[in-house]
């Protein structure tokens, strides 16, 4: 015990701001998949004839920027619920 704060209580504590802090990785591909579907529908304005073309890929982007905020959000999960660091104590 260090200043009255258990081992376990201050994994817990540290795990629960490292779920935090791993949840931040949800904005970039927010930010990112609005801007790419803004330059999207820009592009399908300037040339309509290429919308499949565009939309497809597009869309493979935004597919692809978003495991960024899934693995995110599985690290969170694993953080709080399953909880590794407390089996190492």
């Amino acid at each position: 015990m260090m200043n009255g704060i258990s081992n376990e209580a201050f994994v817990l504590g540290c795990s629960a701001i490292g779920a935090g802090i791993a949840m931040i990785a949800g904005v970039g591909p927010g930010i990112g998949q609005g801007i790419a579907a803004g330059h999207g529908a820009a592009a399908v304005g300037r040339n309509p004839g290429a919308k499949g073309n565009i939309m497809s890929t597009m869309l493979l982007g935004q597919a692809v920027a978003e495991t960024t905020g899934l693995y995110g959000f599985a690290v969170a999960i694993i953080l709080l619920f399953a909880n590794p660091l407390l089996g190492k104590l």
